[in-house]
């Protein structure tokens, strides 16, 4: 049987209406809430592969994927002192297929150093999901040099002015600040050698080029042990399970506080709804025996937290590093 042109054209018209619509409808449910994800999800680490950051991504990143279905894939960033990769972030879609790994650096010291120079603000322009873990950093001397604990290391430098130097990976580091927030506090006067990473500085101080550095636990730990550094105190509010019989700081230096923090962040605008299904699952994930022993192993103790905790966490440490950096008279004219 032969159709009529006219009723061809009805039919026709008819069936892309319908197919319209059932695109429209899938469309819909793929974005709805309820229907994420419905695909991979990217998540920027602002660093180099293989340090602690990347070991935090990744548990992070399988604790999302196993509750969720979706591979996690993890696009390393470095650069900037990890602004660049924050960045990133801050510029990407609100849709819940951008996460990132937010830090300290890239979020508190590198912000509190250069303001309205880096092209975000850590408050406004990301949506904070929730802490993960805590990332002591610690004071540690070359073996050679003649002080054995932080009383002795600061008696040391007010003998000898402007002779002894400290090590970070950059300008505007944690770790750089934290050397400058002793040097205030202490009232003693150190040589800041910049480095273009951690592994280079931490040659240097075991081969007694540099005198002291700031930098993580983590790593440090080996040479502690067979005795080419010391480890002098930790930065931290109390002493840690890690190094329990290491000294903190402020012992020594009242008001000396240097730990870091890494979380989960996302574009700004982040659906709510979003945002109270990823928090949960990141801290049920953490929280669980098998995952914390993995971050102790790790030199990392985990830290879980609300959104607005998150937020009031990186707030707070914002106006205290904005003071430090201003008492201590720290300048930079550009990103490291």
């Amino acid at each position: 049987m032969t159709i009529p042109q006219a009723t061809r054209h009805k039919f026709t018209g008819v069936a892309a209406i319908v197919c319209a619509t059932f695109a429209a409808a899938n469309v819909l449910a793929q974005s709805a809430p309820g229907a994420y994800p419905n695909k991979p999800i990217r998540m920027i680490v602002p660093y180099p592969p293989g340090a602690g950051t990347d070991f935090t991504a990744r548990e992070i990143g399988k604790a999302i994927s196993d509750a969720l279905g979706q591979p996690v894939v993890i696009d390393n960033r470095p650069g900037a002192a990890a602004t660049l990769g924050h960045n990133i972030v801050s510029k990407a879609a609100p849709d819940g297929y951008t996460l990132g790994l937010g830090t300290t650096g890239g979020l508190v010291s590198g912000p509190a150093l250069l303001g309205n120079r880096i092209p975000y603000d850590p408050l406004k322009d990301f949506t904070h999901i929730g802490l993960a873990t805590f990332v002591y950093y610690c004071v540690l001397t070359t073996a050679s040099l003649p002080a054995n604990n932080m009383r002795e290391f600061i008696a040391l430098a007010k003998s000898q002015p402007g002779k002894l130097n400290y090590a970070s990976p950059g300008v505007g580091t944690p770790n750089h600040i934290g050397g400058a927030q002793l040097v205030t506090l202490a009232g003693i006067d150190l040589l800041h050698v910049p480095y273009k990473g951690s592994a280079l500085a931490l040659a240097d101080l075991i081969s007694g080029t540099i005198h002291m550095t700031i930098t993580g636990l983590l790593q440090t730990m080996p040479h502690v042990k067979t005795g080419r550094l010391k480890l002098l105190g930790v930065g931290h509010t109390q002493r840690i399970k890690l190094a329990p019989d290491v000294p903190i700081i402020s012992e020594t230096v009242p008001g000396y506080y240097n730990t870091g923090w890494w979380g989960l962040i996302a574009p700004p605008g982040l659906p709510k709804e979003l945002v109270e299904k990823l928090n949960p699952i990141m801290n049920k994930a953490l929280s669980s025996a098998e995952v914390t022993q993995r971050f102790y192993v790790n030199g990392l103790d985990v830290a879980t937290s609300t959104p607005k905790g998150y937020t009031d966490i990186i707030r707070d440490d914002l106006q205290s590093w904005r003071k430090l950096i201003k008492d201590a008279k720290i300048r930079v004219d550009s990103l490291p």
